[in-house]
């Protein structure tokens, strides 16, 4: 069998004759090494399918080759799941962009990985519908890294995450195979759900080739409302009454004081000086209950220590809100050379828990951390501002982090996933029996350990 790398790329020529479908010189794929994490590694190679067989193709010479693939779509993650390690090839999806067929009467889509969220969502609003992921990056991430993170953003709180709104995939495991899951119908228990297996395995299982989307009628009409608060405390009770009663928002975001500080001028929001928390709250659905329905969920956000509640009453203020949240990620970017961005999750009563503890942590180790994130499934999205010198101490501060999110009852990650950033920490959430059963599971999907080898699970952990 040829084992040199010059045997290995004359091959993979053979798979992709035409200009622009491989990238061979290292400052052509150096573009192509990195993601939303920073990190940055050189590729073997950059490939573009155009059809599953392609794919199927190229992983099947990989295999013959032992090449690892690490796939891409947009490079939107923020863990570095999708940064090629260990001399691989990154398999980018980016030429797939196909919107295959939409099927309004089904209430579904079938698409390519390479389409955008904001494709998706444009081509479904013209049938009346929308899929309810929908990520801070959604104007350029894809399908297929939503999938793969099972990146949910605002709505899940009523909606759902990738998971719950996708009913089936096609896709390659790392032997070559092809593999077709789920089902074109909203119901099935034929066999185990490998749908909801794949979704969210950071591309260490399959390549996805195609995604069949459960598409939610947009609503009628939709209400956005402000609440701010003296403390942390009053606005997680705010939180837990909102979630209590009937009315199940379709957003509901937080930000702590810091977060509020860093962009109350740039968005020109009018907030008092002793704002300590803010809740965005939106409220969708029929256009004759929606009054009624938002003011239900304003007399379950007026709790003691409320300072204002209020509905958004033109575009313009609706359009300061969303402009004050989206903008706080790339704003935190420009206030330190190092921004490490976790989204760690706890049940909602524990958010002040969370807050003050990450308060604490902050004068401990002399970092600034800002908070913000989607309050109503305790969904925190933790950042940590890092001064160059400060690195190793970062390290101990985020460990502290994470342990204080187990302690509350909390989960390592929301939506973001593992990938490289977040692999040596597992173990504080799962332990040695579970992460043995998933490493069987990816040695089925993946005999050759080919397919983002060395992600989601730490190196030195022997099971």
């Amino acid at each position: 069998m040829p084992t040199t790398a010059n045997d290995f790329l004359t091959a993979l020529k053979t798979l992709y004759p035409k200009d622009q479908s491989l990238l061979t010189e290292q400052a052509d794929c150096w573009a192509y090494g990195y993601d939303n994490s920073r990190r940055q590694a050189q590729a073997r190679a950059v490939v573009f399918p155009c059809s599953q067989q392609q794919v199927v193709d190229t992983v099947k010479l990989c295999n013959q080759y032992r090449v690892n693939i690490t796939a891409r779509g947009a490079g939107t993650g923020t863990t570095g799941a999708s940064v090629p390690i260990h001399n691989a090839i990154v398999l980018s999806t980016e030429k797939m962009d196909k919107i295959i067929n939409i099927d309004p009467d089904n209430r579904l889509m079938v698409v390519e990985p390479g389409v955008s969220n904001q494709a998706v969502q444009l081509a479904a609003a013209e049938h009346g519908f929308f899929w309810p992921p929908d990520p801070t990056s959604s104007s350029i991430c894809t399908i297929g890294g939503n999938l793969a993170y099972n990146s949910a953003g605002p709505r899940a709180v009523k909606y759902g995450t990738p998971r719950e709104n996708t009913l089936g995939l096609s896709c390659v495991t790392g032997a070559g195979e092809s593999l077709k899951t789920g089902a074109y119908t909203t119901k099935s228990v034929v066999g185990y759900d490998l749908t909801r297996l794949i979704i969210g395995s950071e591309g260490t299982l399959a390549i996805i080739t195609q995604a069949t989307l459960k598409l939610t009628p947009l609503a009628e009409a939709k209400h956005t409302i402000q609440a701010i608060y003296s403390s942390v405390e009053s606005a997680a009770k705010a939180v837990a009454n909102i979630m209590a009663q009937s009315i199940t928002p379709c957003a509901l975001e937080f930000m702590d004081a810091t977060a509020i500080a860093l962009v109350k001028d740039k968005a020109q929001l009018e907030l008092p000086d002793n704002a300590q928390a803010l809740l965005m709250i939106e409220v969708d659905g029929e256009q004759f209950g929606i009054e009624k329905m938002s003011q239900e969920v304003i007399r379950s956000a007026s709790v003691a220590g409320v300072i204002d509640v209020q509905l958004a009453t033109t575009k313009q203020q609706i359009k300061q809100l969303w402009q004050a949240r989206k903008a706080l990620s790339p704003s935190l970017r420009k206030m330190a050379p190092k921004k490490i961005n976790e989204d760690v999750v706890v049940p909602v009563s524990e958010i002040p828990a969370l807050i003050h503890g990450l308060q604490r942590l902050s004068t401990e180790y002399q970092i600034p951390i800002v908070n913000f994130g989607h309050a109503g499934n305790g969904n925190i999205h933790v950042n940590l501002l890092v001064q160059a010198e400060q690195l190793e101490n970062a390290k101990e501060c985020l460990s502290q982090v994470f342990a204080l999110v187990i302690r509350l009852n909390g989960s390592l990650s929301g939506e973001h996933g593992i990938g490289l950033e977040k692999r040596d920490y597992i173990g504080l959430e799962l332990d040695s029996v579970a992460i043995s059963l998933m490493k069987k599971i990816k040695q089925q999907f993946d005999p050759l350990n080919l397919l983002n080898p060395d992600k989601v699970f730490p190196v030195n952990i022997e099971t």
